[in-house]
């Protein structure tokens, strides 16, 4: 049986199967092998070594590990038949994510779903091998949250589903893995689940790949490599703390993003793009960090929290500085929070009013004590843009350029709008208020704003490195580039990046 982890052309299923969701990827043989490419080559003749799987789905990170593992181990333990004994059952530990998941690794470690069985590549007491799942339940607070992972009753238990109690990242499931597996674990490598949807309504998930990796982490392995979305780089929902723990443990020795999902995982859309990295326990100091955009690699040694949002691109970093050395106000200080009137989406307008509601439809009357919000705006110019981004970061031309901003527009005096849109500034003149729409259609502007942009969603805190310029002229990228010395190489990075606006 040995034979199955030593031969290297043969026909391989986890190539091509196919992924349940956008938020459980399956990860494909050539991806977790570049995962495992991070690790020191020490770890593969270390016959004392446990390594885990903490979310294991198809029991492709056990099998390339233990293949690995038998070429590294041939010295050490040179009987092959003793030598597969000793990984499976004394180094190689995966806690599967659901019921069919655990049947799919043991099927892909042990060429069979029963471990105990005959036809198991090594004979265990129990079925489930060294590959632990039990179905656990949620720990509810008195708003229906779970205590562990963060989700919602609506998230965790809708009808015909798995609740998703993971047990890695529940209370009971790790007390049941320390018994039957134990949880001293030396290195610790995944794919885990990404978040928990509200019945496919993604604009409701909230992350869970960031409990999985701070989980990881408290078990203190000597080395920790995972694949999660790229979009804690700028936080948001659940994030916050997360980045800013990511950000400063300088234990992170390698980080691998890509920009674009799809590079990694042919045929999933995901927000932000995703990334790989490598935490080693007894090593500290700058990263190597490493971009993959539109097929182009480049790669740089830094400080992950240079910025309070990490910056994925290396060649923008000179760019912001310059920013920064000659502004001191930055748009974020200055566009509306979410729903800038207390309007939400659904407001539609009225029958009569005193007021105009500027919306999706167009323009329309409403009542002025509907406005609940931003007062001091409605008697000014306001330039405002849609709360929704053309394009998610990781969605983008061939040529990887973006458009960022969807609509710009104005809208005057008495005049508000709902959720839909942001007011990035008011002004006393219809002309300054122009001004400020040219602005924000210049590559310029719209390129900093990528810098920091990993979701639809356009927030005022995605205008932190955008400049305050004077709105008492139309600025133009031409104008922009001198205004801060930009030299033509940082411009044209800035026009391979961002796409032109249509008039």
């Amino acid at each position: 049986m040995t034979i199955d982890y030593l031969q290297a052309n043969q026909p391989d299923i986890l190539e091509v199967i196919a992924n349940l969701s956008s938020d459980e990827v399956f990860t494909p043989p050539r991806v977790a092998n570049a995962v495992l490419d991070l690790l020191p080559p020490e770890v593969w003749v270390d016959p004392t070594l446990r390594w885990l799987d903490p979310g294991c789905k198809t029991g492709i990170f056990p099998r390339e590990i233990t293949k690995r593992l038998m070429v590294g181990l041939a010295d050490a333990i040179p009987d092959e038949t003793q030598r597969l004994n000793h990984i499976l059952t004394k180094m190689v530990f995966a806690v599967a994510i659901t019921e069919l998941t655990g049947m799919m690794s043991r099927r892909t470690l042990y060429c069979s779903k029963d471990a105990s069985g005959e036809f198991s590549t090594v004979q265990f007491e129990k079925p489930s091998g060294n590959i632990w799942h039990q179905r656990l339940e949620h720990s509810y607070d008195d708003k229906g949250r779970c205590t562990e992972c963060g989700g919602t009753r609506q998230q965790l238990e809708g009808v015909g589903r798995d609740n998703n109690a993971y047990g890695f990242v529940h209370a009971e499931g790790q007390k049941k893995i320390e018994k039957e597996l134990g949880m001293k674990f030396d290195v610790i490598v995944g794919n885990p689940p990404y978040q928990m949807e509200d019945s496919g309504n993604k604009a409701s998930s909230s992350p869970l790949y960031n409990v999985f990796v701070d989980q990881a982490k408290s078990l203190n392995p000597r080395y920790l490599a995972m694949i999660i979305p790229s979009r804690w780089f700028a936080g948001g929902k659940g994030l916050d703390a997360f980045r800013s723990n990511m950000l400063t443990d300088q234990r992170i020795r390698t980080l691998v993003d890509f920009t674009d999902a799809s590079a990694l995982f042919p045929g999933v859309d995901i927000a932000g793009g995703v990334c790989y990295f490598l935490w080693e326990s007894e090593s500290s100091g700058p990263c190597h960090v490493e971009t993959n955009h539109a097929g182009k690699r480049t790669e740089s040694i830094r400080f992950l929290n240079e910025y309070p949002t990490f910056i994925r691109f290396a060649e923008a970093i000179p760019i912001i500085e310059k920013i920064r050395a000659k502004s001191s106000v930055f748009y974020d200080s200055v566009v509306s929070s979410r729903k800038p009137f207390g309007l939400d989406t659904t407001t539609k307008p009225t029958k009569v009013g005193d007021l105009t509601l500027y919306w999706r439809d167009g323009r329309g009357p409403i009542e002025r004590d509907r406005i609940v919000a931003g007062h001091d705006l409605i008697s000014k110019w306001k330039a405002i843009t849609s709360y929704i981004s053309y394009d998610h970061a990781g969605q983008h031309d061939k040529d990887g350029a973006r458009r960022v901003l969807s609509k710009l527009d104005v809208i005057g005096p008495n005049e508000v709008c709902s959720e839909t849109y942001l007011v990035l500034s008011s002004h006393d003149t219809k002309e300054q208020a122009e001004a400020v729409i040219a602005f924000f259609r210049t590559r310029f502007a719209r390129f900093l704003i990528s810098l920091v942009s990993y979701t639809q969603h356009i927030t005022k805190d995605r205008f932190a490195y955008v400049p305050v310029m004077s709105s008492d002229r139309t600025w133009t990228d031409k104008d922009l580039y001198g205004f801060f010395g930009l030299t033509t190489s940082e411009s044209t990075f800035i026009e391979t990046m961002i796409k032109e606006m249509p008039a």
